[in-house]
């Protein structure tokens, strides 16, 4: 059997080590990343359903200003 050198092994598992600990890093970044973008959609999410609701508030007021100035088809 061939001989095993401790002292490659050593500096094999160094090597492997510094990667996981750059490899954690990476990972902790974007997880951040991550989770800022939920909160930007979640931001988007909330000031799009503002926005349909004011539409929506508009619509109703449309509708009831046509019918006093009598602008609606007949139906």
């Amino acid at each position: 059997m061939a001989e095993v050198d401790p002292s490659l092994i050593y500096e094999i598992l160094k090597k492997m080590q510094a990667d996981m600990a750059d490899m954690k890093a990476d990972i902790g970044e974007l997880k951040m990343r991550a989770t800022a973008t939920d909160e930007h959609l979640s931001g988007i999410f909330i000031s799009t359903t503002g926005i349909n609701n004011r539409m929506d508030r508009l619509d109703s007021r449309l509708e009831r200003i046509e019918r006093r100035l009598d602008l609606t088809d007949a139906r």
